[in-house]
């Protein structure tokens, strides 16, 4: 792919970081952007540390709640209640 040219202003902190960095890695300043773009391009779909806690506390909560009994005996009962209910009214007169 051929490189694109761009201009960026950076505060002077910024400039200086990128080349101590870039000296350090004994890279070019365009090669320290072009990787700190790529991992922050890969991080920044994913979840924060507080929004991964605060999911799982959800989950935790959550998971309590599901019940116990088998699905199988559920549908049963479910299965129970539709022919009940496709059968009609009350067979008997209501007590008073």
């Amino acid at each position: 792919m051929a490189p694109l040219k761009m201009t960026f202003s950076l505060d002077e902190t910024t400039a200086a970081q990128l080349a101590r960095t870039a000296e350090r890695l004994r890279t070019s300043k365009s090669a320290v952007v072009r990787e700190a773009v790529a991992e922050y391009a890969a991080r920044a779909g994913r979840m924060s540390e507080a929004e991964r806690r605060k999911a799982l506390r959800a989950f935790d909560e959550l998971v309590h709640k599901i019940p116990a009994r088998p699905a199988i005996e559920v549908d049963g009962e479910l299965a129970s209640l539709r022919r009940a209910r496709r059968a009609g009214g009350r067979r008997s007169p209501a007590e008073q």
